[in-house]
């Protein structure tokens, strides 16, 4: 084998795992959701950057709000998600660098002190996270169901501020039996994506 992960950790990862529609009644705990974020905050962005912001919606009067933004498809799922979580990307991250990148203390500065530029770089790292985050809400055993079906602009309004543009949010749960009803859609082969110059 060329992969050194489990056979049965690159089913729960990628082959088994699939994008959740419905799940079980379980509660997803914050000690789950520290648990995998604790994990995948390991995962690589441009200058350690970490621009992704994590919101989750638990309460009753928050989900009512963020329902009705949803696209219609979209709404009776995260209604009965047991967790939802809106990903956003913070535009501001370079007040964090000096934390972040100690050893390169004018790094924010030096390439990151005018907003325009922020925001053309902070949305690819912060796609990555959310990528992770997915991997790692798979690695505890749960299910996701990642959404860009959305208002926008009124998940900002309701849930944000003019410093975090929403990327996208995600169901988080225990998938239910019939949580992907369709057969898995065909993917791209080696030969198709990768060439060698």
């Amino acid at each position: 084998m060329s992969l050194v992960l489990d056979p049965a950790a690159q089913d729960l990862l990628f082959r088994e795992a699939r994008t959740a529609n419905s799940f079980t009644d379980e509660p997803v705990s914050d000690e789950q959701i520290q648990a995998v974020y604790d994990l995948v905050k390991f995962g690589p962005t441009a200058f350690n950057q970490s621009p992704l912001r994590i919101t989750l919606v638990r309460s009753a009067e928050a989900r009512e709000r963020l329902v009705p933004l949803m696209a219609e498809g979209n709404r009776p799922k995260t209604a009965s998600a047991p967790l939802v979580a809106i990903l956003s990307t913070d535009n501001e991250f370079h007040a964090e660098l000096p934390r972040l990148v100690p050893h390169a203390p004018g790094i924010a500065d030096m390439f990151f002190s005018e907003r325009p530029v922020r925001e053309q770089v902070a949305p690819i790292n912060a796609t990555l996270q959310a990528g992770y985050f997915i991997i790692g809400v798979r690695a505890a055993g749960l299910a996701a169901g990642p959404m860009t079906g959305f208002d926008f602009p009124g998940v900002q309004k309701e849930f944000l501020d003019e410093d975090h543009s929403p990327l996208m949010i995600i169901n988080i749960g225990k998938p239910a039996e019939d949580a992907a009803p369709f057969p898995r859609l065909p993917r791209l082969t080696y030969e198709d994506v990768v060439k060698t110059v």
